[in-house]
């Protein structure tokens, strides 16, 4: 399963203005890990992650998805492998109608138009919104468009999902549910987020940035436990350890 890889080693990145985003983050998710990345805005979640299907490319270091090395000659390969769900579904959503935006990956692959309609269905019905195929994707709700922007990622059947913010602007109902269906998901995951609850539901596994550096990367109940740490990279505790006698004495 070496496919399902992910490594990235002494990746630096600096924006065209100047400013650093990444400063030297070098770590391996194997196969079927739930890791979650989280830190403070400006952290550098998003750039990581715009790195992982080659939406952005590397100042220095290396990144590489299964045996694949982050190339110029590799980005359709590493796009099947790697499927992103950005913060913003509106960054995702733009075709007329839902089925459209479903099926656009797919089509664009080749497959038969038939072979589509079943994708784009199946793909729906895993997220629980394949009744709203033919909606214009402006008129749904922040949760509904959630659910479609995972299943144009599903439809592409990738082996890595990668998701920044899943839950941001969610009512608590659409959190849930989000959460739930995650839960069934047997790929490797990645998850960017400020949601520490949902990280520690969802990730045996987090990554804690700083600066665009790495300042922590273990199991999320012991990261979630090191006040001092959370503290220093403008983190607090989750909700639930907050309260918590055992967690919190």
């Amino acid at each position: 399963m070496s496919h399902h890889i992910v490594e990235v080693e002494d990746l630096h990145y600096t924006y065209p203005d100047g400013t650093a985003g990444l400063n030297g983050m070098s770590f391996r998710i194997l196969h079927g890990e739930s890791v979650a990345l989280v830190g403070a805005n400006g952290a550098g979640k998003s750039t990581l992650l715009l790195h992982l299907n080659g939406y952005l490319s590397p100042g220095r270091g290396k990144v590489r998805i299964g045996d694949h090395p982050l190339s110029p000659k590799n980005l359709k390969i590493i796009r099947r492998t790697v499927g992103m769900v950005f913060q913003d579904p509106d960054d995702q959503l733009f075709m007329p109608t839902v089925f459209d935006d479903v099926a656009f990956g797919p089509l664009n692959l080749g497959l038969a138009e038939k072979d589509v309609e079943e994708i784009v269905q199946k793909s729906l019905e895993i997220v629980g919104v394949a009744d709203l195929k033919k909606r214009p994707p402006y008129k749904l709700s922040g949760g509904e468009k959630r659910s479609v922007a995972i299943a144009t990622v599903l439809a592409m059947s990738p082996d890595i999902l990668v998701m920044d913010e899943p839950t941001a602007s969610l009512d608590p109902r659409s959190r849930s549910r989000l959460i739930a269906l995650l839960k069934t998901f047997h790929h490797t995951k990645i998850i960017a987020t400020h949601d520490l609850d949902m990280a520690m539901e969802m990730c045996e596994r987090t990554i804690v940035l700083h600066q665009g550096k790495i300042t922590a990367d273990g199991p999320t109940l012991k990261i979630f436990q090191d006040e001092t740490l959370l503290a220093q990279s403008g983190l607090e505790k989750p909700l639930k350890m907050q309260g918590c006698p055992i967690c919190n004495p």
